[in-house]
């Protein structure tokens, strides 16, 4: 156990260090690949969202709307079900192995609803050898497309049936997300997305590495936020930061034991101002977010429960939400303030929709007060 350290005060660094671990305050990473990676697994619930997460973490030129939808197009990237059960961006190497950790425990605690909706082993191994020979000749189709397959082989997708039936197939790494076909998201085989990448994980590897990853790409960050993100039993998820201490330092802020990696860089002195979007890992990667978010304005940013809006960041701290309307040649950027902000803070904020704005490749207009109500 390296880097162990004692920190006084009220954690006040803790914001602008997970923006540096997370690559918002830095680019090392040049590649949509390589920041997958790095991170582990990005939250994509939300898709535009999700592509503004990898783009603002990302260096130049692949910081763009298109060049994150071509990564995620050409499976550099897979978009699928893990951790969680949530969709998630992977990097193809980590594709099997993660799955291998987390989707018999995911699938585990859903055999509740299986059970409400019918489904038993026998509909799952005749599902996913449907599915195997609609998509084995390489083809990418759609969710309708593959309800039809499903539908030919007897099997009813009625209701939320073949929702779990998709998503049953992705946990067992069966079909992943493929290529885009106009507004439409399609299924592949995953192995054709990811043919023998990645050397199998023992168990006991698969939860190192999974430690590794968060800690150094979201610390400083308790067990119980990893425990959170990952999905985890408590008891897999301290095993996993058990095994992988060697490689990360520890430290004592509030009396409380945080987590990082030893090559995280100092927060800088500059302040920055940040618009994160919907889900981001800012969030949705702890379970504990009172370093980041003020508890009492925690219902403003989680207003419709399990939604988090997309969040105005200023000095490591949330300090408001936005929202966009998108028009032809622009985006128009709607801001809602906790507090009024300096106005050195305002030019701030007013920078970073600009940077939103050459992400999609738009002219961005700047709001002051609630606007249209759509999720950047």
């Amino acid at each position: 156990m390296r880097g162990e350290g004692r920190t006084g005060g009220p954690g006040a660094s803790i914001g602008p260090r997970r923006l540096m671990a997370q690559q918002v305050a830095r680019h090392a990473c040049a590649t949509s690949r390589e920041l997958v990676s790095w991170l582990g697994a990005v939250q994509a619930q939300d898709y535009a969202a999700a592509k503004w997460a990898m783009g603002i973490r990302l260096a130049a030129p692949e910081a763009t709307d298109a060049g994150v939808e071509r990564a995620i197009a050409e499976g550099e990237v897979i978009r699928m079900h893990a951790l969680r059960s949530t969709w998630q961006l992977v990097a193809p190497e980590d594709a099997q192995w993660i799955l291998a950790l987390v989707g018999p425990r995911v699938i585990a605690r859903s055999a509740t609803r299986y059970r409400q909706l019918g489904l038993d082993a026998g509909t799952f191994r005749r599902s996913s050898a449907a599915l195997e020979r609609a998509l084995r000749d390489g083809d990418a189709f759609t969710r309708d497309e593959l309800a039809e397959a499903l539908q030919r082989a007897g099997i009813s997708t009625e209701g939320q049936r073949l929702a779990h039936l998709l998503a049953h197939a992705e946990l067992e790494a069966l079909i992943c997300g493929g290529p885009r076909r106009g507004k439409q998201f399609t299924y592949v085989l995953l192995d054709e997305r990811a043919p023998g990448r990645g050397a199998p994980l023992r168990e006991e590897e698969a939860l190192a590495e999974l430690a590794l990853r968060y800690f150094r790409s979201r610390g400083p960050a308790t067990v119980a936020d990893f425990t959170w993100w990952s999905g985890l039993a408590a008891a897999d998820a301290r095993l996993g930061l058990e095994a992988a201490k060697s490689s990360l330092a520890r430290e004592v802020i509030d009396g409380e034991e945080y987590w990082h990696g030893e090559e995280v860089p100092a927060a800088g002195s500059e302040r920055e101002a940040y618009l994160l979007p919907a889900f981001d890992e800012y969030l949705i990667g702890y379970r504990d977010r009172a370093a980041v978010l003020d508890p009492e304005k925690a219902k403003q940013v989680n207003a419709n429960g399990g939604m988090l809006d997309p969040i105005v960041v200023v000095g490591g701290r949330v300090a408001g939400t936005w929202w966009r309307e998108l028009a032809r040649a622009e985006v128009t950027v709607a801001v809602d303030l906790f507090e009024p902000l300096t106005r050195r803070d305002r030019d701030l904020v007013a920078a970073a929709a600009s940077r939103y704005g050459a992400f999609l490749g738009l002219e961005a207009q700047l709001v002051w007060g609630a606007g249209g109500r759509s999720r950047g």
